[in-house]
């Protein structure tokens, strides 16, 4: 199970150092899990509980729109931190569910932990800022591309910047994700 907390420490010091009391803290208080392909592990209309890292595999955060379409509104694989971020953390009512399109390995911590490891780490709340302020980052890149791009140019976009997910995921979240369609997607691939 080690190699489950390497990669989030890995992870982790992309940002900052983590002195050693903070990694002991890391292996206690998140839960190395292994989630069968095809779960939805947090589904919308219910608080999410916790807090995930994506060791392995590749998921997604979807909603439903007013006609019961499911809309991709975040895909990515591993190593990342993944969940429905302001629901999470706001003890709210998330209206996306987060799902595991394949086998995922995944360390998870519960949202009272997070408030009692806040009190006693050196360095989690440093990354937990830088982390949130990328991810807002790539969610405002992603719209700004979904108003301002062809979808041709997000397609290029999207595989020169995640190729692997083409590989792993199904069309159908990619085009949802590219907020196009899924016969449209295919004539893209094929040119």
């Amino acid at each position: 199970m080690e190699h489950y907390y390497t990669g989030l420490f890995n992870y982790i010091e992309q940002i900052i150092v983590l002195p050693e009391t903070d990694k002991a803290s890391i292996r206690e208080s998140f839960k190395p899990i292994f989630v069968p392909k095809d779960t939805i592990i947090e589904p919308a209309g219910q608080i999410p509980h916790y807090h995930n890292f994506i060791v392995s595999g590749y998921m997604r955060n979807f909603h439903l729109d007013k006609d019961g379409i499911e809309i991709t509104t975040d895909l990515n694989e591993g190593p990342r931190f993944f969940t429905s971020y302001s629901h999470f953390m706001n003890r709210t009512v998330s209206n996306e569910s987060l799902h595991c399109i394949t086998d995922c390995e995944l360390l998870r911590i519960n949202r009272d932990e997070v408030s009692i490891r806040a009190e006693y780490s050196q360095t989690q709340k440093d990354y937990t800022i830088q982390i949130l302020q990328r991810h807002l980052e790539e969610e405002k890149r992603r719209l700004y591309d979904l108003a301002h791009l062809t979808a041709e140019e997000r397609y290029t976009k999207f595989l020169r910047q995640k190729p692997t997910l083409v590989q792993h995921v199904p069309l159908r979240y990619i085009a949802s994700y590219l907020g196009i369609t899924q016969r449209h997607l295919s004539r893209l691939r094929s040119q």
